[in-house]
């Protein structure tokens, strides 16, 4: 039987929540190698597909990042799954989604996290070969958050070489970040890329190509990276589109 979307089973204090999540929310990149660095990404309507998550509100204690896809239910977003899940704690609650967040506005609203989907794989072993989520948003104001930002096609079995550009939030900035990189082999079932400044809260940040396609986000080995000039993506490819499936039926 295919796993449903849960919605999460557990509570934990807002504080022991952050402490968990701003160490596992991490994908650390430098420009050592001579690689390029992220620059503040320019405020553009693609670009607001991408938000925050963060504990109880967007002011809320910081944990990664996630951006909207397209789903036949308008309320999809895709991010690593060690952003909301691992063997410590469980499916993490509390969690709100803020797309387009910049210092400290709100332009779109923040949006309640409803259910998590991750493959089993993940649940049980943090498998990082599997660290990626699909995560349902309830709707704000009567509309879903597709019809309000707009989404991203999912792309799978794409194949590495690709260029894309990075968007996402680190912690210890109000405003998000973005790199114009060429996708790379890691193993058959990694990618990475090259480029300094992704740092805690840069976690599900998502890899898109020049036509608005999501390929990869952050996360999966090292849950995302832990050396200076690298980021890691699990693979979009056939296990990916499976999970999709199971987030959208």
């Amino acid at each position: 039987m295919a796993p449903r979307p849960v919605p999460p089973p557990r509570t934990a204090g807002a504080a022991a929540l952050a402490a968990l999540l701003l160490a596992t929310g991490t994908a650390c990149s430098g420009g050592s190698d001579g690689s390029p660095n992220a620059e503040v990404a320019q405020q553009s309507a693609a670009r607001d597909r991408v938000g925050t998550l963060s504990i109880h509100s967007a002011q809320g204690s910081r944990a990664c990042t996630a951006s909207v896809v397209r789903s036949p239910g308008h309320n999809l977003l895709v991010t690593a799954a060690h952003c909301v899940q691992n063997q410590q704690v469980g499916l993490l609650d509390g969690l709100v989604f803020t797309p387009g967040y910049r210092n400290g506005a709100t332009p779109y609203g923040t949006w309640q996290v409803q259910s998590i989907t991750v493959d089993p794989r993940w649940a049980d072993d943090d498998d990082p070969d599997y660290d990626v989520a699909f995560v349902t948003v309830g709707a704000l104001g009567g509309r879903q958050i597709e019809d309000a930002v707009g989404g991203n096609p999912l792309g799978t079995g794409k194949g590495v070489g690709l260029a894309v550009s990075v968007t996402g939030y680190p912690n210890d900035s109000d405003e998000p970040i973005t790199c114009a990189v060429r996708t790379r082999s890691q193993s058959s079932t990694q990618e990475r890329f090259d480029c300094g400044g992704y740092t805690d809260g840069t976690s599900g940040s998502p890899w898109i190509t020049g036509d608005g396609t999501v390929v990869g986000v952050i996360g999966g080995f090292q849950e995302g990276g832990d050396s200076p000039g690298t980021s890691y993506s699990v693979a979009f490819d056939q296990r990916v589109a499976d999970l999709y499936r199971k987030a959208t039926t």
